[in-house]
C-alpha cells in the first residue's frame, strides 16, 4: 500500500481474452493487405499479468514529462512505416464503418495527436461502432462505460476498500485505467461523474484518496453523445468539451454505402470478427514520431490567429481556448504524417480546424436565431484570416 500524496503507476484486470498475444505483426509498404488477419488476442481486451505491468511501467519510464520516447531505448519510427501502420487501422476500421472514410480520417488524427474523440449524432449511425472498431484495431487494454444517471464517479476512476489482511485500504482502480476508454452516452451521467475525466483527460492521471495513480499511454477517451434525445440528459460542461481534441459526426451514409452494409453486415456483427492490426507499443511510438514533426514559425503563428479570430466575433460568446491551440498545432502535426511529410503546412491545419475548434465555440442567442453554425462560424475564420505564403501572407 503506498503513502498517500505518492505517485503510483497502476495496472488493472481486464477480462481475459483467449490469452494469445500478438507474436508478429507485418506492415506492408504497398497499400492495404488482402487479409487483415494477425496472429492476436480475438477480443477487445487482452490479459493482464505480472509481466504487462513492468513493461507499461518501463515503457512509462522512458518517456519525459511531455510523453517524449527515449530514442536510445527505441528505434525512431520512420513516415514510411508510420503511414502503413496508419493504413492498416484505417482498413481494419472500415470494415465496421462502410463508406466514411473522412471520419476514420479524423478518429485517425485524434489518436496520433494523443488526443480524445467526442462522437455526437443521432442514434444508429454508428458511433459506438466507430469507437469500439478502433479500440479493436489496437491489442491494447480497453475498457468500455455505459453512462448513466446513477454513475458515481468511483465507478469511472476506482475506490479504496479496507482489506482485513493487511490492515489497510488498498486502491481498486477503475475501467479508466486503460488505454482506451470507451464511454458511451456520456451526457446520461450527472455533472460530478463528468467531471471524475477531467484529471484524466488532461493529464493522464487518477487522484483518490490523495493519491495519484498513473494512467498508461497511450490513453484516449472516445465519448459518444446523441445530441437529440435530450430527456435526462446533462450538457458537458465547456471545461470538459475544451478536452476533447476534435468532436466529429458521422452522418447518415449515402444509399451505395448503406446497401453494402446491408450485404456485409445483416448476417453477422463485423465487430466480433475484428482482429488488432497493431498494439499500444506501437501507437505511443507513432504518437511520439508525430509529436518531433517541424512547424515553422509563420505556422504557429497562423494556428495562432486562427484561435485567436474566434474570440473577436460578435455573435461567439466563447471563444477557442489557448488549449484549442495547442490541439490544433497536435492535430495538424498528425495530418501531416498522414500526408507523408515532416513538416506542417497551412492546408493541415484546414483540414482539422473544424472537428477541433467548433465543439469549443459558444455562440450568442442572435447566432442561433440566424441558424448560424459553429461550423459556419469555423469556416468564416479559415476564409478570413490571411494565410502564411512563404514570408508573405495571401
Amino acid at each position: 500500500m503506498t503513502s498517500r500524496g505518492q505517485s503510483t503507476a497502476v495496472s488493472t484486470p481486464a477480462p481475459t481474452g483467449d490469452g494469445r498475444s500478438v507474436t508478429e505483426v507485418h506492415y506492408p509498404s504497398d497499400g492495404y493487405p488482402a487479409d487483415h488477419s494477425v496472429a492476436g488476442s480475438h477480443g477487445t481486451h487482452s490479459a493482464h499479468s505480472a509481466h504487462s505491468a513492468h513493461s507499461a511501467h518501463s515503457a512509462h519510464e522512458a518517456h519525459d514529462s511531455y510523453g517524449t520516447q527515449d530514442d536510445r531505448a527505441v528505434p525512431t519510427i520512420g513516415l514510411d512505416q508510420l503511414h502503413d501502420t496508419v493504413r492498416l487501422i484505417a482498413a481494419n476500421v472500415e470494415r465496421v464503418l462502410v463508406g466514411k472514410p473522412e471520419v476514420v480520417r479524423v478518429a485517425l488524427v485524434t489518436l496520433l495527436a494523443e488526443g480524445h474523440l467526442l462522437v455526437e449524432d443521432v442514434p444508429g449511425v454508428g458511433k459506438t461502432s466507430l469507437a469500439k472498431a478502433l479500440a479493436r484495431s489496437i491489442d491494447c487494454p480497453v475498457s468500455r462505460l455505459q453512462f448513466t444517471p446513477d454513475l458515481l464517479p468511483s465507478d469511472v476512476t476506482g475506490v479504496s476498500i479496507y482489506n482485513r489482511q493487511q490492515s489497510d485500504f488498498e486502491f481498486r482502480p477503475g475501467p479508466v485505467f486503460a488505454n482506451i476508454v470507451v464511454g458511451d452516452e456520456i451526457n446520461r451521467a450527472s455533472p460530478k461523474t463528468q467531471s471524475a475525466l477531467l484529471e484524466c483527460m488532461e493529464e493522464r492521471q487518477v487522484t483518490v484518496d490523495g493519491t495519484t495513480y498513473e494512467l498508461g499511454r497511450p490513453f484516449m477517451v472516445i465519448a459518444t453523445q446523441n445530441p437529440v434525445e435530450m430527456e435526462g440528459t446533462y450538457a458537458l460542461p465547456e471545461a470538459q468539451r475544451d478536452r476533447f481534441t476534435a468532436r466529429l459526426s458521422i452522418g447518415y451514409p449515402d444509399a451505395a454505402a448503406e446497401l453494402a452494409m446491408v450485404d456485409e453486415h445483416a448476417g453477422a456483427n463485423p465487430l466480433s470478427e475484428l482482429r488488432p492490426v497493431s498494439d499500444g507499443a506501437t501507437v505511443q511510438r507513432l504518437i511520439d514520431r508525430v509529436r518531433g514533426l517541424h512547424v515553422a514559425p509563420e505556422v504557429k503563428q497562423y494556428a495562432v490567429e486562427l484561435t485567436a479570430a474566434t474570440r473577436q466575433l460578435p455573435e461567439v460568446r466563447l471563444g477557442a481556448s489557448p488549449r484549442a491551440t495547442l490541439q490544433l498545432v497536435r492535430a495538424a502535426r498528425a495530418q501531416a504524417a498522414l500526408s507523408g511529410r515532416e513538416f506542417v503546412v497551412p492546408d493541415d491545419l484546414h483540414a482539422v480546424a473544424i472537428p477541433v475548434l467548433a465543439h469549443r465555440l459558444v455562440l450568442t442567442t442572435e447566432a442561433h436565431a440566424a441558424r448560424r453554425s459553429a461550423t459556419d462560424v469555423v469556416r468564416a475564420i479559415l476564409a478570413r484570416v490571411p494565410v502564411p505564403h512563404g514570408n508573405r501572407t495571401r
